[in-house]
């Protein structure tokens, strides 16, 4: 499909390579990766986390991709499970990884417009087709594309199986430091050991949160109005004003606390009046509740995510304050942060096993609602692959069907304390949130183009 980018001529990309990366050093023999129960909760939505970059201010001899594609292979020995398969196993019904050297699939492309004209505000247009192109044989997938005036753009495209957040931002660091010679920090740990206690025991609140499900269910879960995927830029002075407000009687809130109940309290004017209630949830890491120290899972590689949610009247988000609702969003995510809750929550999918599981608001069932991802951790400047900091660094699914609106924050490649905001939304809550001037529709000139 041809992209329009306002302004300026059509957007078109001409795809001029593709490679089969390895691992330069492989295991001795095949060998397969059994999931972890928490793994099956990703509901393996393919993941796409993209880097623009201005033109290199150093020229090299050798071309960027070609380096790129060395690195890469080098990396892969480390990272091995990025380089296999993941296939059914026909006698448990869930998906492993079969770690044999299959490669990932690096594709060149060309652009015919400089970075500055892109469209970076809809996604839609954008990501789709265009600097990601997808192919189901590959676990991970990047894409090197370059712009008119010397830019490029990396996409990197993850199977949720492999990881989560904190596993690809691992990965990204460590190819980022192999590829100007520089010693990781990460060596990964790809045990997948996050079993169940036994007896399995759990909550039964879980029984209302998550539900069993086929990959079959996620991928035709049913239509809904939840296809805008745009890209926002929000000021730090916006930031704390809002944790201003959420931090009064002495109450100390967070920014994702404070920015949370400002988009729980916007999303009223967004709701069809048949409903007179809508959820928020907050994706959680485990890492540093699983085992009470903050680095002690920081190498693992794999998915470590919770959901906490809570629900609300729209008569109560309308009349309370930014600070009373804050109040909630905290209550609700501090019952998620513990060890408790992860290994009540591993229990539970060994008691539903086989298959996948999958938050209940994920799949659209319940009403409005929304998830907010907070990626404060997540590496933005710090993915130099020897050409410079990207000017924008951040997150998108390709995925065409999903039942509940989604925010992914990261920090702006700016380091000024902004952010950047990946949404995916139904069009009344797209026009409620840019009513505001909170939510500023991403274009060149905040990227500094």
């Amino acid at each position: 499909m041809e992209v329009e980018a306002p302004g300026h001529e059509i957007f078109e990309v001409n795809f001029t390579g593709k490679s089969i990366i390895k691992a330069v050093n492989p295991l001795p023999g095949p060998h397969i990766l059994t999931l972890s129960n928490l793994d099956l909760l990703s509901g393996r939505f393919p993941v796409t986390y993209f880097y623009f970059y201005n033109k290199p201010l150093v020229s090299n001899l050798t071309p960027i991709v070609d380096i790129l594609k060395s690195s890469l292979a080098e990396t892969l020995n480390y990272y091995y499970p990025f380089a296999g398969r993941i296939v059914q196993n026909l006698n448990t019904c869930e998906p492993e990884i079969i770690c044999d050297n299959n490669g990932a699939l690096l594709v060149e492309a060309q652009a015919n417009i400089r970075l500055k004209e892109l469209n970076f505000y809809n996604l839609n247009q954008l990501l789709q087709g265009k600097l990601v192109k997808l192919s189901p044989d590959f676990p991970l997938q990047v894409q090197v594309t370059h712009y008119t005036c010397g830019g490029i753009s990396i996409t990197f495209t993850f199977d949720h199986a492999l990881g989560d957040a904190s596993a690809f931002g691992n990965f990204l660091i460590s190819w980022s430091k192999i590829t100007q010679k520089k010693q990781i920090s990460c060596i990964p740990d790809h045990r997948r050991n996050l079993r169940a206690r036994s007896p399995p025991r759990y909550h039964p609140s879980l029984d209302q949160t998550f539900v069993k499900c086929t990959i079959e269910e996620i991928i035709n879960m049913p239509a809904t109005k939840i296809r805008l995927k745009r890209l926002y830029h929000i000021d730090a002075a916006s930031i704390e004003r809002l944790q201003k407000l959420a931090c009064v009687n002495g109450n100390k809130r967070t920014k994702i606390e404070a920015f949370s109940a400002y988009i729980w309290k916007v999303m009223i004017n967004a709701i069809d009046q048949s409903h007179s209630k809508c959820k928020m949830g907050w994706l959680v890491d485990g890492r540093s509740r699983m085992c009470g120290e903050e680095n002690s899972m920081s190498n693992y590689i794999g998915n470590v995510l919770s959901v906490a949610f809570a629900e609300a009247s729209l008569i109560e988000l309308k009349q309370d304050s930014i600070s009373d609702i804050a109040n909630n969003v905290h209550e609700a995510i501090s019952k998620a942060t513990t060890q408790d809750h992860f290994l009540d929550l591993i229990d539970w999918i060994e008691c539903h096993r086989p298959g996948l599981m999958l938050s209940r608001i994920v799949l659209g069932q319940g009403g409005p609602a929304l998830v907010l991802s907070s990626g404060r951790r997540f590496p933005v400047a710090e993915v130099d692959f020897g050409f410079g900091s990207p000017v924008l660094g951040t997150v998108c699914s390709t995925i065409e069907r999903i039942g509940v609106a989604y925010l992914n924050q990261r920090q702006s490649a700016r380091g000024d304390g902004s952010w950047t905001i990946s949404a995916i939304l139904w069009p009344e809550l797209a026009a409620a949130l840019e009513s505001d001037s909170i939510f500023q529709p991403m274009s060149a000139n905040h990227l500094q183009l």
